[in-house]
């Protein structure tokens, strides 16, 4: 059924139920440098193509069995070459219903080999052109990502866990995002912009920022300005990625009453990315040791994350991140280290509001 195969040569599927016609086609696109493989009907097709991986399939339209319409369906559905069609039948399929079907090209029989050739081979380069777009267009996502994440520890160098808590917040987020069914394009926004959520942090001081005793009223205001210094630093964007974490940026310290900062936002008026990173951002402090704390026991975390419902916390994500709390902490272990071993030493009973991580 198939030839010699090159894998620096493009593949081609020929599918036809006339044999004379299947071997001169094969003759004439080997000699041009294709690996062939023959099918007599879409059922055969199907089974070289879940044995080899083909660039282009050419085939006939009507065929005992599975016929052309079908197997550029299915081919358009679940595979990745692209179908062109060929028939005789010219009253009863026209060009636009075959690309409306999917396929690449439509040619009539009778065909001659020339202009396969030409016509296979336009597919082809646009093939090639659309592969080395998507490739470039990884690069250059890859380098804008990249540069996202430089900027952003650049924002927060003088925190040693910075990594972690980036790569943290960003998973809690984009699970949450997750979990409500959002869309994938809007997921991946969460997901890299909640990584910017505290990048208003590169203005403030070290010893206010890195502080490990509680901090006076005014040093308290110093460190509420870094909503509005992220949002300024990374305003009028073209970039959603940019926009979405400007976003972040400016309503990540605003809760669900209304007692937040810097704007004073309640319920939905907070936008839901805020929200999002919102909580995510409390978890991951209440989980982890910060400079003026240790990191709370699992079952002291959700009492709080409870407790804050309607209050600092959207009640449907509370409710989200305690019906998947296992989850939450398999996050936190998973990337940062292991949650300290508290004993029977805790008392929830030593916590300080002043210090508590929500409140600042």
């Amino acid at each position: 059924m198939d030839t010699q195969t090159n894998k620096t040569q493009p593949r081609l599927l020929i599918v036809d139920d006339e044999e004379t016609i299947r071997t001169i086609l094969r003759r004439v696109m080997e000699k041009q440098g294709f690996t062939c493989y023959l099918a007599a009907n879409g059922e055969e097709a199907l089974e070289v193509l879940n044995k080899h991986p083909v660039d282009i399939v050419l085939t006939d339209v009507d065929m005992p069995g599975m016929g052309g319409v079908e197997l550029v369906q299915l081919i358009r559905a679940q595979y990745s070459a692209d179908p062109m069609v060929m028939t005789g039948h010219i009253n009863e399929f026209s060009y636009e219903q075959m690309i409306q079907t999917g396929a690449v090209d439509f040619i009539l029989k009778p065909m001659a080999p020339g202009e396969v050739v030409l016509r296979v081979r336009r597919v082809l380069r646009e093939r090639q052109l659309v592969r080395g777009l998507k490739e470039t267009h990884q690069e250059l996502k890859a380098s804008y990502l990249d540069t996202i994440n430089r900027l952003v520890t650049a924002a927060e160098y003088r925190d040693e866990n910075t990594g972690d808590h980036i790569t943290r917040m960003s998973t809690y987020s984009a699970f949450l995002a997750e979990k409500m069914n959002m869309d994938g394009a809007w997921v991946d926004q969460i997901r890299y912009g909640a990584a910017m959520h505290d990048i208003g942090k590169i203005g403030i001081p070290d010893n206010i920022l890195m502080k490990p005793t509680k901090l006076s009223g005014n040093e308290c205001n110093v460190i509420q300005t870094h909503p509005v210094i992220g949002a300024r630093i990374l305003a009028n964007s073209k970039s959603n990625v940019l926009r979405t974490g400007q976003q972040i940026a400016i309503s990540h310290h605003e809760k669900w009453d209304g007692t937040g900062y810097p704007q004073g936002l309640s319920g939905e008026r907070i936008p839901l990315a805020g929200r999002i990173v919102c909580i995510a951002d409390v978890f991951d402090a209440l989980s982890t040791k910060r400079p003026y704390k240790d990191p709370y026991p699992p079952d002291v975390i959700h009492s709080i994350i409870k407790e804050e419902r309607e209050k600092h916390f959207d009640p449907g994500l509370v409710d989200i991140v305690l019906d998947n709390f296992d989850d939450f902490m398999g996050i936190r272990n998973s990337k940062g280290g292991e949650l300290a071993n508290w004993g029977e030493s805790f008392n929830w009973s030593e916590r300080d509001a002043e210090t508590a991580p929500f409140t600042i």
